[in-house]
């Protein structure tokens, strides 16, 4: 099958956009207002201007063309919580033992040796910003703790909230009309607050299962609909689930750029889209009539480390601050720079007593590529769904062209050389070519390791064994079932007297 997400097909769907020098860029505001949009298992491939060829994306495609577009940015887990977690720090969710999803459950919390929630006495990013003046408000997915006795939002320095997945949560809706009403809430805040500087988490429901979208959402897909007897008893397909939901979502989040617009606000505010992680595979039990994200070229899903699981959109819109129409395929940026970078943008000094592990990455915003100064690193103790391929060891790290990864006890230890491959595919692990950097990497891994509170790592993370020890384990159970079933049958044959 024709590779639809080449590089070169990427850049031709790109080349149009118009571009600015970095020297037209306008001075930088004060304080400027920031929007964090935050989309919810949304893959690097799920947009059109990411070379989608057939979701229809047109707000965030404008927002792209009206700004800047990243093709290496990483979250720093594939999964939600801990992703959310790092934003939020501004460090490794493993730090503050967030490793997995958190539930309202206390007792599976302390098993994963997790707290019930993200502890508010930490540096936090919404705290730091209003402390420095900046009215906040939280938008949506929460679900950074949701057991009875969690926190307020207050306490993490919110002021406004109108969430889910959350102990206070208000956004009671179908996912359907979930981005609609938070969108709603969001423009109530901001022309509320137009007179000053605010900052927005806006943290979107979709595309995460279980969706639910309409046929109204899903009426522009109509070509991708089912065919014959299925169509006839009212089936749809998952592309009209899933593409539906996007376009919905894409609907929602452009009406709260054009509310930036109308207000006079768009050089004053500087709006971040992405995604919390991969695309949820379809396999998953909730995601079997919706689950086709794409992460384009990449190899793995959500709940893996390989570039798919981790390497998500990153759309930058800050008019007269960021050039139009660029794309970087240069730098390297993480979800833990973004706690640094909005600061500095804002004019906020970090605490002397806090270290991030991002850097702050003001001039990627504002056009020019930046060479990370140190490697990005991440530890799962999950599990990954789906295809054996997609199922990546447990720890990786990106350093410059390398990418590599291997389990905490040494097993399958892989090298990718991007430079070799431009479309990061993570296919030839030349692993034997180059000891010398496998044995530099394991180290850095062991030490990053040895530095992160420990998880509890789930049966059969880091494996990508076929499992067929389980088929033939449903063979020995077939074979055992026949044979007592046919003993029972023996002892219930009638016994005739041969007297």
């Amino acid at each position: 099958m024709k590779a639809i997400y080449s590089g070169t097909l990427l850049a031709v769907l790109l080349a149009s956009l118009s571009a600015l020098d970095a020297a037209d860029v306008l001075p930088l505001a004060t304080k400027p207002n920031i929007v964090f949009i935050f989309a919810d298992d949304l893959g690097w491939g799920d947009l059109g201007c990411y070379g989608h060829p057939r979701l229809k994306t047109p707000y965030l495609d404008k927002m792209a063309a009206d700004g800047l577009l990243l093709t290496n940015f990483y979250v720093a887990n594939p999964v939600c919580s801990p992703s959310r977690t790092a934003v939020m720090t501004g460090q490794y969710p493993a730090r503050h033992r967030i490793h997995r999803h958190f539930t309202s459950n206390h007792k599976r919390n302390v098993a994963l040796n997790m707290p019930d929630y993200l502890n508010p006495n930490v540096t936090l990013l919404t705290k730091l910003m209003q402390k420095h003046g900046y009215k906040t408000g939280h938008f949506g997915k929460w679900h950074l703790g949701g057991t009875e006795d969690s926190p307020s939002f207050a306490a993490y320095g919110i002021d406004v909230h109108y969430t889910t997945n959350s102990r206070y949560g208000k956004l009671n809706v179908p996912r359907h009309q979930s981005t609609e009403k938070m969108v709603d809430e969001a423009i109530d805040f901001i022309k509320a607050n137009k007179e000053q500087s605010f900052y927005i988490n806006l943290w979107t429901l979709v595309p995460h299962t279980t969706l639910d979208t309409t046929d109204e959402q899903m009426a522009p897909y109509a070509q991708w609909g089912p065919h014959d007897a299925a169509k006839q008893r009212g089936f749809s397909t998952p592309a009209q689930i899933y593409y539906g939901a996007v376009t919905d979502m894409d609907y929602h989040l452009g009406r709260l750029i054009r509310t930036i617009d109308d207000l006079g606000l768009a050089e004053e505010t500087l709006i971040v889209f992405s995604s919390d992680n991969g695309p949820e595979d379809i396999s998953g039990r909730r995601a079997g009539h919706s689950g086709i994200g794409t992460a384009g070229p990449f190899r793995g899903r959500k709940r893996s480390l390989y570039e798919g699981g981790v390497r998500v959109p990153f759309i930058v819109q800050w008019k007269g601050h960021t050039p139009a129409g660029r794309v970087d395929d240069k730098s390297i940026v993480s979800a833990v720079d973004l706690l640094p970078t909005f600061c500095s943008q804002a004019g906020i000094e970090l605490p002397d007593d806090y270290h991030s592990d991002g850097q702050d990455m003001s001039q990627v915003f504002l056009g020019k590529s930046v060479q990370r100064k140190r490697p990005l690193f991440w530890d799962w103790t999950g599990i990954q769904a789906g295809h054996t391929s997609n199922k990546s060891p447990s720890l990786a790290l990106r350093s410059g062209k390398w990418k590599f990864l291997m389990n905490p006890d040494g097993s399958r230890k892989e090298l990718y050389d991007f430079e070799a491959d431009p479309q990061c595919m993570e296919l030839d692990n030349v692993a034997d070519r180059y000891p010398d950097e496998v044995e530099r990497f394991s180290k850095m891994l062991r030490e990053f390791k040895a530095s992160i509170p420990q998880g509890v790592p789930q049966q059969g993370g880091g494996s990508n064994v076929y499992r067929r020890v389980d088929i033939i384990w449903f063979l020995h159970l077939g074979l055992i079932c026949f044979l007592c079933f046919s003993c029972l049958s023996v002892s219930r044959v009638p016994q005739y007297s041969t007297m």
